[in-house]
């Protein structure tokens, strides 16, 4: 009995050896290289190939270089036996990570931001905006003919809490009368945006962020635009802007703005844009994060 268990004991580490051993390409003096090991340095060098593209012609580029060249002298300064480099550079090695997240806050966002607009993060949140889409589009449709200017935020997958508590808050049901009391220039609640959440309107006059953006196609971009560019940006919404000059039904999505949307489409484009569909795939997110960068 003794024998037939140290038998058994003996099979998965003869088992794990037959596996290396197998797996072995070639070696360099002592180094083995294995098919892990050539796997593993492709999916980290496809890391770090996808984070430079990411970040290629921002600022970012010239602090993630530098991380880079951290991480290599550490590595050179353990194969070299260098205790005091390495001691130098363990320390900062063991706060780099939090150093990362302070020094690319913004990049990090925006990634989020866009994992966070994919179909399979949205499955889980289940939104109804049939009634608001067509509150929304009653209520922009008479705003353009008046000319009365309008910033209207949709939030779809992540919040805008932030910005939302800048405003007045309502938690009132959407509809279209208030709307236009909202946007009526004479009310104290027109200047800013109104936020949607589902069928609440969550708060009015809420301050946005403004885009870096001034000009868009050969036209001179007015605040309202510009703090509908800024929101989508940075969170996953869908804005609708009506100009006050000349009465232009806008949508701005993703950091890209949409002019002239006619009061007849605006309806088919809020339904479409709204909804979870097999164009918002993971592969339009990472389209997006090339365009964003």
């Amino acid at each position: 009995m003794c024998a037939l268990y140290a038998v058994r004991c003996s099979l998965p580490m003869q088992f794990t050896t037959h596996v290396d051993e197998t797996m072995e390409l070639f070696r360099i003096g002592f180094l083995t290289v294995t098919l892990i090991d050539l796997v593993d340095i492709a999916l980290v060098s496809l890391i770090f190939y996808r984070l430079y593209v990411a970040m290629q012609g921002t600022i970012a580029i010239q602090i993630f270089a530098g991380l880079v060249l951290v991480l290599g002298f550490a590595f050179v300064a353990q194969a070299f036996n260098l205790k005091a480099m390495t001691s130098i550079l363990r320390t900062l090695t063991d706060i780099w990570v939090v150093a990362f997240i302070i020094l690319f806050q913004p990049e990090l966002r925006r990634l989020l931001v866009l994992v966070g607009r994919s179909p399979v993060v949205r499955l889980f949140l289940k939104m109804d905006f049939d009634e608001a889409i067509d509150e929304v589009a009653g209520a922009v449709t008479e705003l353009s003919r008046k000319k009365y200017g309008a910033l209207i935020v949709f939030v779809r997958a992540t919040g805008v809490r932030m910005h939302a508590e800048t405003g007045t808050q309502l938690e009132a049901l959407v509809s279209r009368t208030l709307l236009l009391s909202i946007f009526n220039p004479r009310s104290p609640l027109h200047d800013g945006a109104v936020i949607l959440k589902d069928r609440i309107v969550e708060a009015a006059r809420c301050t946005l962020p403004l885009s870096s953006i001034t000009t868009w196609q050969g036209h001179l971009l007015g605040t309202r635009h510009r703090a509908g560019l800024g929101i989508s940006e940075q969170a996953d919404v869908i804005v609708v802007i009506v100009s006050e000059e000349s009465g232009i039904i806008s949508i701005a999505e993703n950091g890209t703005l949409y002019r002239e949307i006619s009061p007849g489409n605006l309806r088919r484009e809020l339904k479409s844009r709204l909804s979870v569909d097999g164009d918002r795939s993971l592969s339009a997110v990472w389209r997006a994060m090339r365009t964003a960068s």
